[in-house]
């Protein structure tokens, strides 16, 4: 580990959220583009509701990492969309579900597809090889920073 060079200024680009904030944008733009009326943020919601709907809304800041605040205002948008609804818990009414409408669950053919273009155009140019040796190394990185 002593003699290997790191490239300061790519590591400082994924540590301060510069490549994911790129892939955002794209995906931002794709979305608008193929008129899918839904930001990067609210889509990692509704992957989650996808897989696993009537969830608290603290699961779901688990889920993306999203602190209560911001989990709070992004349902707050997400039910403007009629994307998603609150609906007190049948066990303990202090505690609202989030449930998928029928506009959110039918976005998700269109937006996987969009997402998956995004992807696609993202990762361009990398051979197997580099995605299965990055995709390894992030994994290793994520799990060497988790508390």
């Amino acid at each position: 580990m002593q003699n290997v060079k790191f490239d300061i200024g790519l590591i400082f680009a994924i540590l301060n959220g510069r490549v994911s904030a790129a892939i955002n944008r794209q995906l931002s733009r794709n979305f608008k583009k193929y008129e899918v009326n839904i930001t990067p943020e609210q889509w990692t919601v509704l992957i989650y509701l996808w897989e696993k709907d009537g969830v608290t809304q603290q699961e779901l800041c688990n889920a993306t990492y999203k602190d209560k605040p911001s989990m709070t205002r992004l349902i707050d948008n997400m039910e403007k969309l009629n994307l998603v609804v609150r609906i007190s818990s049948k066990t303990d009414r202090r505690t609202n579900l989030i449930h998928l409408t029928k506009i959110g669950r039918d976005l998700e053919h269109r937006s996987r597809f969009i997402a998956n273009k995004t992807l696609k155009e993202a990762l361009k140019g990398l051979s197997t090889e580099e995605l299965t040796i990055s995709q390894e190394v992030l994994r290793k990185v994520f799990l060497n920073t988790q508390g």
